[in-house]
């Protein structure tokens, strides 16, 4: 597969932009669309060519690359409102392209997207992708893929250019359970976190010191590297929406309570935490902004995280 292969990215979010960025830096033949349309400036003065929607930037692909915020964009861009639409990529894909849903939805959706696209002859891959907007901006990203084998080697180099570990995990879906799975570690992470750093400050220890001990022992993570700092200092900047993580873990919820009703305990308590922040109008925060939950006057009297 030529590195001028033809491909065509949609959704130039937090993690979108820049995954986009290193696909035109790698030299593919790049045409970006997103629903707000000035976000394509930056890739278009690259090199990129603009697309008006999403089935003029599937007209000439041979791949098509998706990085939505949830399971109706991704409807709605591949199929169009109500599963018909002129403006919908699928209108533009031609029989035996490729479409590469990076975006994080549910695995039916996945499916149903991808037996959608087969009644066209057209392949579909589920590639979420973690590692947060540093890993997007380094092309380090870890992809989680779902779907045939075959699809996956013709994808490879458009894996590759955006992340260093790309995973097959199965058929059609199972990036997206993968998926889940990380986001209940992130929770729990994120949430341990902000937890000990509260408890550290009241208890009145020099916090950035007490970081950076336990950086290299068995508490180290990448929460309490990467975040940490900015968590103790009251700041929070964006690398990932608490809101986005929020829709991510009910997706989790929703698959453990499929698998013979398994509970995740620590996932729930932290979508109580994250309802609170999101209704305290923090949802577009990074997901570190739990540390909020322990910042007056945020908590409530009285209130746990069962409230």
């Amino acid at each position: 597969m030529p590195v001028a292969l033809p491909v065509a990215f949609i959704g130039l979010g937090a993690l979108g932009a820049p995954m986009a960025t290193n696909l035109l830096a790698k030299g593919f033949a790049l045409t970006v669309h997103n629903r707000h349309r000035e976000r394509e400036g930056a890739l278009a003065a690259a090199g990129a060519r603009r697309a008006a929607t999403p089935a003029a930037a599937a007209q000439d692909a041979t791949v098509l690359a998706l990085c939505l915020s949830d399971d109706t964009a991704v409807a709605e861009v591949l199929l169009g409102r109500g599963g018909a639409g002129a403006d919908a990529a699928l209108a533009g894909l031609a029989p035996g392209s490729l479409v590469i849903d990076f975006s994080t939805i549910a695995p039916a959706s996945s499916r149903a997207m991808a037996a959608a696209l087969a009644e066209r002859g057209v392949a579909y891959l589920d590639a979420p992708v973690t590692g947060g907007t540093e890993g997007a901006r380094g092309g380090t990203l870890s992809v989680l893929v779902g779907g045939g084998a075959d699809d996956l080697e013709r994808a490879r180099p458009v894996l590759e250019a955006v992340g260093r570990t790309v995973t097959h995990l199965g058929p059609v879906g199972a990036g997206q359970e993968a998926k889940a799975v990380n986001q209940v570690l992130v929770a729990g992470c994120y949430a341990a976190v902000a937890e000990a750093l509260a408890l550290g400050q009241r208890l009145g220890l020099p916090m950035e010191a007490v970081r950076q001990a336990l950086l290299g022992g068995a508490a180290g993570s990448w929460a309490l590297e990467h975040r940490g700092g900015s968590m103790l200092q009251g700041e929070f900047p964006l690398g990932f929406r608490l809101r986005l993580h929020r829709k991510d873990l009910a997706i989790a919820l929703e698959a453990a309570a499929a698998a013979d009703g398994l509970e995740l305990p620590v996932a729930r308590q932290v979508a109580v935490m994250e309802d609170a922040l999101i209704a305290a109008g923090h949802g577009d925060e990074d997901v570190s902004a739990l540390a909020r939950w322990f910042m007056e006057p945020l908590v409530r009297p009285g209130c746990t995280l069962s409230c």
